[in-house]
């Protein structure tokens, strides 16, 4: 959140694959869940109604973040969550599989989550929670988007090398 004016660092965008390795999509914001949302999903509401100049809101709630929400590990529960459009097919193909695997790179960092996917109903605090800490970057987001939750499978994660960049193959000409 300190770096690049809290836009998510590829290490919040995991590529999302099913069960058996196929690409579901190639990026996928996820957000942290706190054990208990209730003062921040009130903080990010309380900003979000109280201005209606984005930049004013952005800057607001960047300090919140960059401050000391993000240093306390033991204040957040484990679980990730994804907000969605509505009618996605992103969204579509979690929901069928109810699995899949969360791969996170940043710097030389590899990780691979296996995670159980969950679509959290209206009024859920974790889906409250989640629309309004997006709400906070995009104040025109619906009511009807999708918000899943991810459970992952912490116990078998490891840190694994990074995946090799591809190189080109073909030789070059003298």
């Amino acid at each position: 959140m300190r770096q690049d004016g809290g836009r998510p660092s590829p290490g919040m965008r995991p590529r999302v694959l099913d069960a058996w390795g196929e690409e579901i999509a190639p990026a996928l914001t996820v957000l942290l869940v706190p054990r208990d949302p209730t003062e921040s999903t009130a903080f990010f509401r309380f900003q979000v109604m109280k201005t209606h100049d984005p930049r004013d809101l952005y800057e607001r709630v960047l300090a919140f973040l960059q401050a000391d929400y993000f240093q306390q590990p033991r204040n957040f529960s484990g679980l990730l969550a994804a907000v969605l459009p509505p009618d996605s097919s992103i969204a579509a193909a979690l929901q069928k599989h109810a699995r899949c695997i969360l791969e996170f790179d940043q710097f030389s960092q590899h990780y691979r989550l296996t995670c159980a996917v969950l679509t959290l109903p209206a009024a859920d605090p974790i889906r409250e929670a989640a629309i309004w800490h997006n709400r906070a970057f995009n104040p025109s987001l619906p009511d009807d988007v999708e918000v899943l939750l991810l459970k992952p499978r912490w116990e078998p994660a490891k840190a694994e090398r990074p995946r090799p960049v591809p190189t080109s193959t073909a030789k070059s000409r003298k």
